[in-house]
């Protein structure tokens, strides 16, 4: 069940060439986010269930504004914004480049039509391949710089491609007809179903004697990382054990059983004022027995692991059951360690203890590009790893997702720890 690989973004071999290999990823990455709302109807396409949560619409305008504000625009040589006031509609949070449209109000955004989006797309994508075919011909450090920036809008757009998937689950949830945003064989739930198997896990604990460690990107190492991922700093860890399982279904079934929600002990107090005023009982798609899926209701597995749980509901388990979330200098230690560690990949995004913050001699990217992470360090917690909503080769031992503490609509489970 799961994966301890960890997935790489490795060099490729410089006779397949650069190039081709930018061709091909900057093909499969934008194919995909469009491949994501095949399965919906136009109804569907501006949905949006809360204002954190966007329509599937807006995530493929978004995506394509920012390739043309941040390379198309200031690069390529004789490019023209069409309809400049679409910036404003699919500006994310990018302070420095304009206002834009209210983040709650994206689903009223009936125009422009899912046609003109998608036209767009193409112009777009033929822009960036016209700047890709001219990049051999830039001063080499223009060349780089353009090409980092170019893997920066890729994997923004795979973080997309998650959230994508997240805000249809969020919308589609507050249906009463309980539909299916993608069923088939194809689809992420199918995904998670094969990834969880039948088979349980086996239940243990891993050991790991602590002392002055090394977290972070390592300068240097050529792999894709974002900013917040370095710099690779030193952290003094006491010894420390980490369970070699995510939480179950049945395991959380307990908690609930033992009055997990009705019990202020266990909660922080902004946690416990939280339970009770949205009167959570249950995980967030719990349903009885069932489960609310991206493939409709579905019968919970006792086995799994509980899935869409917020950091409140995370903390308050592991204190139930007398052990605690591990932090994420011990989790990134582990999952590097020769042992590696079950399930680190590819099933939950994992709760940790640490709050999201900038590593010592952080420093942002210039110009607006260093909106990305910066501004978010403060009110809210890091999770590690990556889910089954996670593009394969969109994770890495020291990705730092994050969200806040009462956040439960993305793919997020638990690991417990203790020492």
């Amino acid at each position: 069940m799961g994966s301890s690989a960890e997935p790489r973004l490795r060099p490729t071999p410089r006779s397949e060439g650069l190039h081709e290999r930018l061709h091909r990823r900057l093909q499969t990455i934008r194919q995909r986010t469009e491949a994501l709302i095949a399965t919906l109807e136009p109804e569907d396409l501006c949905l949006q269930g809360m204002p954190d949560a966007s329509p599937p619409k807006w995530h493929l305008g978004h995506t394509t504004w920012f390739f043309e504000a941040f390379l198309l625009e200031p690069h390529l040589p004789g490019w023209r914004v069409e309809e400049r006031r679409w910036g404003y509609l699919f500006n994310s949070y990018y302070d420095a480049v304009g206002e834009r449209h209210p983040r709650p109000h994206r689903g009223l955004l009936t125009r422009p039509p899912i046609a003109a989006v998608l036209a767009w797309r193409r112009r777009v994508d033929a822009g960036l391949a016209a700047l890709l075919d001219d990049l051999p011909h830039r001063p080499p450090a223009e060349g780089d710089a353009l090409t980092s920036l170019l893997e920066l809008g890729l994997q923004h757009e795979q973080q997309h491609q998650e959230l994508l998937l997240m805000d249809l689950l969020d919308g589609f949830s507050r249906n009463p007809l309980e539909p299916a945003a993608d069923p088939g064989p194809q689809g992420a739930e199918a995904e998670w179903t094969r990834l969880i198997g039948d088979e349980p896990a086996a239940r243990g604990w891993q050991s790991h004697p602590g002392g002055l460690v090394a977290i972070g990107h390592e300068q240097g190492d050529p792999d894709f990382h974002f900013d917040n991922e370095a710099p690779r700093h030193r952290v003094w860890l006491e010894p420390f054990e980490l369970a070699n399982a995510l939480v179950t279904n049945a395991q959380y079934a307990a908690f609930i059983a033992d009055g997990g929600y009705r019990r202020p002990e266990l909660w922080m107090s902004e946690g416990w004022a939280v339970v009770q005023a949205r009167r959570w009982q249950a995980p967030r798609y719990w349903r009885g027995e069932a489960e609310f899926t991206l493939a409709g209701l579905r019968p919970r597995p006792p086995g799994a692991p509980v899935r869409h749980l917020s950091w409140f509901e995370a903390d308050a388990y592991a204190r139930w059951a007398g052990a605690r979330l591990p932090s994420e200098a011990e989790w990134e230690q582990a999952a590097t360690s020769s042992e590696g560690l079950p399930m680190a990949f590819g099933l939950l995004w994992q709760w940790t203890a640490s709050p999201y913050r900038p590593y010592p001699g952080f420093a942002p990217a210039p110009g607006a590009v260093g909106e990305y992470n910066g501004k978010f360090m403060t009110s809210q917690f890091v999770l590690r790893g990556s889910s089954f909503l996670t593009p394969a080769d969109h994770c890495r031992s020291t990705y730092r997702n994050f969200f806040p503490p009462a956040s439960r609509w993305m793919a997020a489970g638990l690991r417990l720890a203790r020492g």
